[in-house]
């Protein structure tokens, strides 16, 4: 395979991997659920910090590309919500989300 066509073969796996992420994390996270896959067989979910429910498709996205923030500098973003009141990520502060316990917000669909 030549070099050039290696190169395009690369990025457009890149550019589908980003797009796929971004259409599973927005769909998903934003739904009413708020949940991925992962987050429901962990019975977690992703709610508004600010005024309780789904974040929405946009702020999933948003929170989506944030986590390259969260992740820059040695994950520290990811460990931040160890020592944080809200117990919020980088990527949660961002765009007003928290990570919570399904048991104590209840998801009445999956996904929504």
């Amino acid at each position: 395979m030549s070099g050039v066509l290696e190169a395009a073969l690369h990025s457009v796996g890149y550019v589908l991997g980003v797009v796929l992420g971004v259409a599973y994390y927005g769909w998903l996270e934003g739904s009413a659920s708020g949940q991925t896959v992962g987050k429901r067989g962990m019975g977690i979910r992703v709610y508004d910090l600010r005024s309780g429910g789904p974040i929405g498709p946009g702020r999933a996205i948003g929170r989506y590309f944030a986590r390259i923030l969260s992740a820059i500098p040695l994950l520290l973003g990811y460990f931040w919500m160890l020592w944080d009141a809200e117990k919020q990520t980088w990527h949660d502060k961002l765009v007003g989300s928290v990570v919570v316990p399904v048991s104590a917000y209840p998801v009445e669909s999956w996904p929504n």
